[in-house]
């Protein structure tokens, strides 16, 4: 049956990003909240472990030493020249005094969830501080300040894993991609609403990787409305095919919540029904899953998408009829879309299949 992990920590709950920005941190105390308020924390074979910050030397897996000094200086109040070119004090990426600490905490909790994986102590683990896809080693974006999931990318790779790195937040995973855009012992798969509608304006089917890793990179633009039947149909076309012929031996999975229909930053039409159809499917392959939070600025929609993909992966581990009872509950109904609007977005979803069969399928013997 394998072993569940739930990672968070009290910490979380006195860290804040400043009150005018989307990224509300309190999604992840709510997730647990809803979470425990079901069983869903304890169990034979589900457990439930506290972060710790990350140590320097692993964040140096992936950022400059350089990066974290001006990061920790500039959430000090300390002024330094280079922060602002490093993308610390623009719009999406403020100067704030809990910036670093919320950042090592969150990086702390997905290295502590590789970990779990590589030791055999978990099969799944969700991070739901984690997800933090948009930095680069020297780069803060799109609310992101240190990139966790790169950083355990980074881990289970060097341990010799191969590793699929699906992301379905709804902008592009555009820092993980950068990160492994060379390499193929990282796989990384992002579905995302096109760049040409939605922050950042990467990830275009063209962008396939490059020596080693060319092909290795699969980039899924969305147009604006995709909604569930034509979602899935990307996965079964694409991601399915790939995940079978690389035979990774774990996932990692960037679970932003932000492609919901309702969500204020993005203008696609998801049910959660969705992500815990993906998760279910992920499931299938029985290997490990390394599962993190993302984007997801509706509050309420977000924490339920997220407490069910843990129940999913519950569901996995645990025989028990409550399990099923809260995965009932939390599930959004399915719309009702009209003739007029499947029209418009099915035509755009073909154009997207094909084009990146066109440009991956054949690195792979597909």
């Amino acid at each position: 049956m394998g072993k569940a992990a739930f990672i968070y920590s009290p910490a979380f709950d006195k860290l804040q990003y400043p009150a005018d920005c989307p990224f509300n941190v309190s999604r992840a105390g709510k997730v647990r909240e809803l979470v425990e308020s079901k069983g869903l924390l304890v169990g034979k074979n589900i457990i439930e472990v506290s972060a710790e910050a990350a140590e320097r030397v692993t964040l140096k897996k992936f950022h400059s030493a350089k990066y974290l000094k001006v990061l920790r200086e500039s959430s000090a109040g300390r002024f330094n020249p280079d922060a602002y070119h490093m993308g610390i004090g623009t719009p999406d990426c403020p100067a704030f005094r809990d910036m670093y600490a919320y950042s090592v905490l969150a990086c702390g909790a997905t290295i502590a969830g590789a970990e779990m994986i590589l030791s055999g102590e978990a099969d799944y683990v969700f991070n739901p501080s984690g997800g933090l896809h948009h930095c680069g080693p020297e780069l803060a974006s799109g609310f992101c300040y240190m990139n966790d999931v790169a950083i355990g990318c980074t881990l289970l790779a060097e341990a010799g894993k191969k590793v699929l790195y699906l992301d379905v937040d709804v902008h592009h995973g555009d820092g993980v991609a950068n990160a492994f855009y060379d390499r193929k012992d990282v796989m990384t798969i992002s579905l995302h609403e096109s760049g040409r509608t939605l922050f950042p304006g990467t990830g275009f089917a063209k962008d396939i990787g490059t020596g080693e890793g060319k092909g290795y990179c699969v980039n899924v633009p969305l147009a604006v409305g995709t909604y569930d039947q034509t979602y899935m149909n990307v996965f079964a076309e694409i991601v399915l095919p790939l995940i079978k012929v690389y035979n990774p031996d774990v996932f990692v999975f960037d679970f932003g919540a932000d492609a919901l229909a309702g969500d204020p930053l993005a203008h696609l039409r998801l049910t959660n029904n969705t992500y815990a159809d993906i998760i279910k499917l992920l499931l299938t392959f029985d290997k490990p899953i390394l599962m993190t939070g993302g984007g997801g600025y509706n509050i309420e929609n977000t924490v339920r998408a997220w407490a069910l993909g843990w129940n999913v992966l519950c569901s996995a581990v645990e025989d028990n009829l409550e399990i099923d009872t809260c995965q009932d509950e939390w599930r959004d109904k399915d719309p009702a879309i009209g003739e007029q609007h499947s029209e418009m977005v099915e035509p755009a979803i073909e154009v997207v299949i094909d084009s990146v069969k066109k440009n991956i399928f054949h690195y792979h013997g597909l």
